[in-house]
């Protein structure tokens, strides 16, 4: 039995999706962060060194990272699925590049504005904080939101080409990008007159079956 080792609003939610898009049976072991440091609790330590999630095991195989456990489904069960394009063809060649991309690209800016707006807020001496917040909005004027706009314009643009990542056909691409799709609507403040397709993009994920199933599987997610 295939366990998904759950953080709550998490990249894991992800997984539950793909699970739930599969039709394979799983379990989910859940996990909260820390009330205050937002970081996963120790226990997750014990089922990988790094103590992240996403990570499944299945049966006495563990798995990291959500690329890595996508693969890892795709090539143990999901052989006939259709979410993932012949290999060898254009469409696989643009497949790859958006699972990596979703990480690899996507999500670093994301996460680094996320890092130094709570440096904004964080508690310090008074005297502290105006040099802390002036170098973060520094960093974040001059870096970190051209760089996250000039990404999601390309994504917006990109769904020009069919209404999926890959084109006309739903893949697990689409499940990789959707925690960085969703990390920048929340963070970066998609909008309807900028990036329609995104909006729309995110609507078709959301209005899923299999993505609703796995919301109601796995919990609250804020992301959503």
């Amino acid at each position: 039995m295939i366990v998904v080792h759950h953080l709550n609003n998490s990249r894991s939610q992800r997984i539950l999706w793909l699970l739930e898009e599969l039709g394979l049976p799983y379990e989910i072991k859940r996990y909260q962060r820390d009330a205050k440091t937002m970081l996963a609790p120790p226990e997750l330590l014990k089922v990988h060194p790094l103590g992240k999630s996403p990570v499944i095991t299945d049966g006495d195989v563990t798995v990291a990272e959500s690329g890595a456990i996508i693969e890892y489904l795709l090539d143990t069960y999901g052989a006939a699925s259709g979410l993932r394009p012949p290999a060898g063809t254009p469409e696989f060649r643009r497949y790859t590049y958006w699972l990596h991309f979703a990480e690899g690209s996507a999500m670093p800016p994301l996460v680094m504005k996320l890092v130094l707006l709570k440096v904004k807020t964080a508690p310090m001496p008074f005297f502290v904080k105006p040099i802390a917040r002036a170098i973060a909005d520094k960093v974040l004027a001059s870096f970190v939101d051209p760089n996250l706009a000039r990404q999601i314009a390309f994504m917006d643009d990109e769904l020009r080409k069919g209404p999926w990542f890959v084109g006309a056909g739903f893949s697990a691409a689409d499940v990789q990008m959707s925690f960085p799709v969703e990390a920048a609507n929340q963070r970066a403040g998609l909008n309807r007159a900028a990036t329609p397709r995104l909006l729309d993009w995110l609507a078709r994920v959301h209005a899923r079956p299999a993505y609703q199933r796995a919301l109601s599987r796995g919990g609250p997610y804020d992301f959503a």
